[in-house]
């Protein structure tokens, strides 16, 4: 009996050419980090759980209630009742924005993180663009199906409007840029505090808190000061019958959008300085 006998195949040369951490790289990675967590995906679903069904639910109110009265009626506003679910739903997106980077702080992963991207800042900016794409590419789905949803229900009471009616369109589409902010928000914050609770309670502050105490302020004062504040800033560009105390509705959208500019821009200097 023959045996044979086979050469091990020859082993591959080490992989030596150099690697070089781009932004696509890292984006990648970030989004593999975020498509992989639980929480992420609990909190996308609560996202569009909320928009859709609170939607569902509020102009099923409306509609057992209609409007009796001309003054009633001229206040009505059939596209804010179906986006009525925009207001819960920018809870659950703003703590997925805290949670995407504070997680990494307390489980300690920065740190690998920070060791494969010594910059640090092209993980900031990655985790931001995935998670406002991630974001306003899922709630734009989500408006337009709670609009079309709550108008069938309005449509009993011939209280319904078109998206072809002048404001309705920018106003779906504005619900979901002012979640993208909103997240956005809660990124930067997270990324400055580094603590899910603080940062948490300072979205909440931020978002209710800072207007509520304005409103001790006389009347001229709070009314001139609450239309730059962040929310109701941000959700001029969600209504469309125009509050005369608020800004124009793209012109609110910008103002709330240099909040979260500024606490990244924060969170990005202080993230190069501190220790991880």
């Amino acid at each position: 009996m023959t045996t044979s006998t086979h050469a091990p195949a020859p082993a591959l040369p080490p992989y030596t050419a150099p690697q070089r951490v781009t932004q696509t790289r890292v984006l990648r990675s970030e989004w593999t980090k975020m498509r992989t967590q639980r929480s992420v995906v609990w909190a996308l679903l609560s996202t569009i759980v909320l928009i859709i069904g609170f939607g569902f639910l509020y102009a099923l109110l409306r509609e057992s209630h209609p409007p009796h009265d001309p003054a009633s009626f001229r206040s009505f506003d059939p596209t804010a009742i179906s986006l009525a679910g925009v207001n819960l739903a920018q809870l659950a997106i703003g703590v997925l924005g805290v949670l995407l980077i504070t997680n990494e702080y307390s489980s300690g992963l920065i740190r690998a993180s920070f060791a494969a991207v010594p910059s640090r800042l092209p993980i900031l900016w990655a985790k931001a663009i995935a998670l406002v794409l991630t974001t306003v590419a899922l709630c734009i789905p989500a408006t337009f199906a709670a609009f079309l949803i709550g108008q069938s229900v309005l449509s009993t009471q011939h209280l319904d409007v078109t998206l072809s009616q002048p404001g309705v369109t920018r106003a779906v589409l504005g619900s979901a840029l002012y979640l993208g902010g909103v997240g956005l928000l809660g990124l930067g914050l997270g990324a400055l505090l580094r603590n899910t609770a603080g940062a948490i309670s300072a979205l909440f502050g931020a978002l209710f808190g800072v207007q509520l105490l304005v409103g001790f302020l006389p009347g001229a004062w709070s009314d001139e000061i609450t239309r730059y504040l962040p929310s109701p800033a941000g959700v001029a560009v969600t209504a469309v019958m125009r509050d005369p105390l608020s800004l124009s509705p793209w012109t609110g959208l910008g103002v709330f959008l240099a909040y979260p500019a500024v606490v990244l821009a924060l969170a990005a200097y202080w993230m190069r300085r501190r220790d991880a």
